[in-house]
This record gives C-alpha cells, sequence and structure tokens, in this order.
C-alpha cells in the first residue's frame, strides 16, 4: 500500500542519505563529475522504471554497463544516498565567478537531482499528494480551479456549438465531420510535418543530417510520442486506437516534430552536449523538471509555427482536401476548438482528485466527458495516462502557458517573429526550469 507523506516529511526524506558501501562518491566533485554520475544514477533507476529513461546518447559502456548489472532487487537506500551526495557536492562548489549559463546549469542540475531522489521514493513505495509531486518533480504546481469556472466556458460553448441537449454529445456529433479517415492519414500527417518544419527552419538552423521516421502504433495511453535517438534523429510514433481528427494533425506535427520535441533534442543536443561538452544533457529523465520546459515549449510550439490566422488558413487551403473534409465549417470549429482549449485544465483537476483517492476511475472519465468533451472511451484511456504519468498532466498547459508568457516578457511578440523565434529558440538551447523563466 502506498504511503501519502506531507510536505515537511518528503523534504526531509529528499535530503537524508544513507551510505552505502557499494559505491563510493569522491568527496571534491567538480560539476562535470557531478553531471556524469547523474546520467549513470538517472541510467540505473531507468532499471525499475521503463518509463523514466526517455532519451540517452551518451557513451555506450555506460548504458551497457548498467543494462548487464544483473541487479533485481530495488536499491532504495543505496539510490537516496547517491542523490543526497551528489546534491552536498553541488552546494560544495565555489559559484563566485560563475556566469549567466554556468549558474542556470547549477540551478538546472541541483533540481533535476532532487526530482531524481523523489522519484526513487516513489518506487520504492512512498506517494506525494499531487500538488507536492508535482512541485519535487517538475518545479510547479497546477492552479486549481473548482467546477462554477469550467461550467462558466459550458455556458459560452453552449451557445456557439449547433444544435441540442447534451453538450459533450453535441460536441462529438459536430466534431465527426473533422475526423481524418484512415486511409487518408498518412498523407495528412506528413505533409502537416514537412510543413512545420519549413516554418520552423526558416527561423531556426538545424544541423543538416537531422531527420525522423514516422509510425503508427496502437494500444498506448498517449496519442502521440517522439522517442529521441541521437544524432539529431528521432522516432515519432501516433497512436490510431481513435479517430484523429483534422486539427490534431497540425497538434501532432508541431508538437512531436517542428518546432516541438524533435527540434529541443536536436538543440539541447548540438549545443549542450556537442559544442559544451554537458554530459547531463545526454539522458533525458521523463519526471523531471525538463519535461515542463519540453512539453510547454512543445505546445506553444504549434502557436509559433502556426501563427493566428495562418493556421486556420493553411488547414482550410491544404490539409482539409488532403483529407476529404469540407472546409464549409473550418472557422466554427476552431472557434469552438480555441474556446474548448480553455477548458484543458479540467484535465489536472480530473487527475489531481483521481491520484489523490478523492474520485473513482468512472468519476474521473464522467469529469472528463463532461468538462474536456471526451468521448467515453478517449476519457478512460486518458485515466490510463494518469496511471502511467500521473502528475506529469501538467506540463502541458501549465508548461505552455509559462512558456508563453515567458518569451512575451522578453519581446518576443507576434508582431516582431523574428525576435520571437530568437527567444524561443535560446529557451530550446538553455538549462531551464519552470522558477527559471521568472
Amino acid at each position: 500500500m502506498f504511503r501519502i507523506l506531507s510536505l515537511t516529511l518528503a523534504t526531509g526524506l529528499l535530503m537524508s542519505g544513507c551510505r552505502s558501501n557499494k559505491q563510493e562518491i569522491p568527496a571534491e566533485f567538480g560539476i562535470d563529475d557531478i553531471a556524469e554520475s547523474y546520467v549513470k544514477l538517472s541510467l540505473e533507476i531507468g532499471l525499475y522504471d521503463n518509463d523514466y529513461v526517455d532519451a540517452y546518447y551518451g557513451p555506450d559502456e555506460w548504458r551497457l554497463e548498467k543494462i548487464q548489472s544483473g541487479n533485481e532487487e530495488f536499491p532504495y537506500d543505496e539510490l537516496k544516498w547517491k542523490t543526497s551526495k551528489l546534491l552536498h557536492s553541488l552546494e560544495e562548489l565555489d559559484r563566485g565567478e560563475w556566469d549567466e549559463l554556468q549558474t542556470l546549469r547549477y540551478n538546472y542540475l541541483y533540481k533535476q537531482i532532487i526530482a531524481a531522489k523523489t522519484k526513487i521514493m516513489m518506487i520504492s513505495g512512498h506517494q506525494l499528494p499531487f500538488d507536492e509531486e508535482s512541485k519535487q518533480l517538475y518545479d510547479a504546481v497546477s492552479p486549481k480551479n473548482g467546477a462554477e469556472y469550467y461550467d462558466q466556458l459550458l455556458t459560452e460553448l453552449d451557445q456557439i456549438l449547433p444544435g441540442s441537449g447534451d453538450l459533450a454529445e453535441r460536441y462529438q456529433s459536430f466534431s465527426e465531420e473533422f475526423i481524418i479517415p484512415p486511409n487518408r492519414l498518412d498523407t495528412v500527417f506528413r505533409t502537416a510535418i514537412a510543413e512545420a518544419r519549413q516554418r520552423t527552419t526558416a527561423f531556426i538552423d538545424l544541423p543538416a543530417n537531422e531527420n525522423f521516421k514516422l509510425e503508427y502504433v496502437t494500444d498506448k495511453s498517449w496519442s502521440g510520442y517522439n522517442w529521441y535517438q541521437g544524432n539529431s534523429f528521432s522516432l515519432i510514433q501516433i497512436n490510431t486506437d481513435l479517430p484523429i481528427y483534422i486539427d490534431r494533425a497540425i497538434d501532432l506535427a508541431s508538437h512531436e516534430g517542428y518546432p516541438g520535441h524533435h527540434v529541443y533534442n536536436v538543440l539541447l543536443e548540438k549545443t549542450l552536449v556537442r559544442e559544451l561538452g554537458w554530459i547531463e544533457f545526454s539522458v533525458y529523465p521523463l519526471f523531471s523538471p525538463q519535461s515542463l520546459i519540453a512539453e510547454g515549449s512543445a505546445n506553444f510550439g504549434i502557436e509559433m509555427a502556426f501563427p493566428g490566422e495562418e493556421r486556420l488558413n493553411y488547414e482550410k487551403e491544404v490539409l482539409f482536401p488532403l483529407a476529404g473534409i469540407d472546409p464549409a465549417n473550418a472557422e466554427l470549429y476552431f472557434r469552438v476548438q480555441a474556446l474548448k482549449s480553455k477548458l484543458n485544465y479540467a484535465g489536472n483537476e480530473a487527475a489531481r482528485a483521481y491520484l489523490d483517492g478523492d474520485i473513482s476511475r468512472e468519476e474521473a472519465a464522467t469529469w472528463l466527458t463532461k468538462y474536456n468533451f471526451s468521448s467515453p472511451e478517449r476519457a478512460l484511456q486518458r485515466t490510463r495516462f494518469f496511471d502511467q504519468y500521473r502528475s506529469y498532466v501538467i506540463n502541458y498547459n501549465l508548461g505552455k502557458d509559462l512558456v508563453a508568457d515567458y518569451i512575451k516578457k522578453q519581446g518576443g511578440t507576434t508582431d516582431n517573429p523574428e525576435r520571437r523565434w530568437e527567444i524561443f529558440a535560446n529557451l530550446l538551447s538553455t538549462p531551464r526550469t519552470a522558477a527559471l523563466l521568472e
């Protein structure tokens, strides 16, 4: 049985350590040494959670050594001690003459290791309340909104959706005409990705060898995924379990590809790993502050590539015909989608209540059906995502809002696209967490 820990107790567990005799860490460590140990620690944690290491393209001998260890018992005390020692080593560094980028690196690495220690606790059986978990893992807490807030948005949608009766059913009925036929899916997606890439590379220089492979998969809790392979290459997978709507083509093309996850990982590898030699960026632990920046920039990247009316015009002129969809109601459809997007935080509320044990899976699915207009099948798929990824859900909407606010405050407005892309590219190429966006 899981135990719910208070924030005070959780912090105490995070900062305490139990020294192991299995592996000693030198008392005096430079930041590069700490970074190397962090990478090896992340790979070791990944042995006990298949979702933990999302990408790795560091030295092969580190990967093989860990895979061949054959240790099936979770070494909680040993891993906890390692993270405590790394945190202490960071705190002991002389940072007096560091520049801004070096300070960003330090703060980023510190919070990544805090997240690693939190995940070690979770694997061992400790469970934090939703908001405390997201703070420790992602350096952020999602805002809370009651049902009244979402009910008001439903009232606005009720006024523009065709038909009468149950709002979720009307939305499903209205949206059916915008489903991409399975036999046209690949053409639509490849066209959308090519356009997103062209728009991105007009502002961001990418390595000449950057590329991706597109696959269609089933039986997943997510709708799309980017598996970064290193050397500027990604495997992009699209889940075809449920119908895919026309707006998802650009969403997934930009989010998983350009200028989203693919570009983010390419720039991290190029700038931080290859040019600066910061080995910590050769591993991407999914349950870490890095994910808020990754998901937030990927979602905001949709607006970067297709700002304002440009998206609607491109959809109507190119993607709708390719999908064989009548564009007559395109304006209304995207107006509905824009208003519906304001309901995104309702998914966080469902996850919070469900994972904290306040509501059942069925109640969470009902909430998602009502406030996210998910079909019953898609709502249940979403609860599977909650089970697998837990508070990770905040990274999509809260991450996007934090990234958008950061870029705007830096002068990246829509009327100055060159500056906007410059700030965006810089964000993708520097070590930041949610708190470091302020």
